[in-house]
């Protein structure tokens, strides 16, 4: 009897996360969470393409930070890094509140071959070409070996890690950890790169440099995406590359694939 009640004390542990996101608390609204945003900006967080922002020398006005309520440790994920810049995006996608939930969310970010053949504008070819010529989820950090997409979830685990190795048209393959977490009231994605990223064999953003945190929360007027992303890179780097316009697309490319996915269930 008292092993059968430990069973129980720890599995109450495991799924109150579950049980406290999925309790009746009345949504946010867009504007509860954002307060204080332009109308412009909150116009463009609506649009299909979003909101988005470089920063590059200054980080005083990032949005998550300075005019929102969402959790600050979000936020500190990225600048703890100490990034030379920063790349920040909102978009909400509109739906009624009972059509998308977290769980279409956590079932998007599973689908990790999505990101296969994605396309992004390059400049340099004057034309639009796939971002990732292949993505595989793999292992470990330590064992390369494919693994196969899981199916389609019925609920949301308390945490989450995965690995996947993604071949970059610039960087050649590239090896990415994404954690995922229950938040009180939405899902936090944290995606960083466990190998160097390298261009023609130069080491470009150097392992645990890069870091993604992307957050998930219904609100009444549908699903809100945040994202924000830095890297650290050395001066020599960012004198040749314009690394922020790089990791824009790729942010961009990775919130499209998300909002999709999202749509598509």
């Amino acid at each position: 009897m008292r092993k059968l009640s430990g069973i129980v004390f720890l599995l109450s542990i495991v799924l109150f996360p579950l049980s406290a996101q999925s309790a009746s608390a009345p949504l946010r609204t867009f504007n509860e969470i954002f307060p204080s945003l332009s109308p412009a900006i909150r116009e463009a967080a609506f649009t299909d393409r979003g909101y988005s922002k470089s920063y590059k020398t200054s980080f005083s006005g990032i949005i998550g930070s300075s005019q929102s309520t969402i959790e600050p440790h979000i936020v500190n994920a990225v600048l703890n890094k100490r990034p030379g810049f920063l790349i920040e995006s909102i978009l909400v996608i509109p739906c009624a509140t009972d059509e998308y939930s977290l769980l279409n969310a956590y079932n998007a970010l599973g689908k990790i071959r999505g990101l296969k053949g994605r396309l992004y504008h390059s400049h340099t070819r004057g034309e639009d070409v796939p971002l990732f010529e292949d993505v595989t989820r793999i292992e470990s950090e330590r064992r390369n070996v494919p693994v196969n997409d899981p199916p389609p979830a019925s609920r949301i685990p308390a945490s989450e890690t995965v690995y996947m190795r993604l071949k970059d048209v610039n960087f050649g393959n590239s090896f990415y950890r994404g954690d995922l977490a229950l938040e009180q009231r939405g899902l936090r994605y944290s995606l960083s790169n466990f190998k160097s990223l390298t261009y023609y064999l130069i080491p470009v953003i150097r392992e645990e440099r890069f870091i993604a945190q992307l957050y998930f929360e219904p609100v009444s007027e549908g699903i809100l995406i945040y994202a924000l992303a830095g890297a650290d890179v050395s001066d020599f780097i960012s004198s040749r590359i314009d690394m922020a316009s790089a990791i824009s697309k790729r942010l961009a490319v990775i919130i499209d694939w998300i909002a999709e996915g999202i749509t598509r269930q």
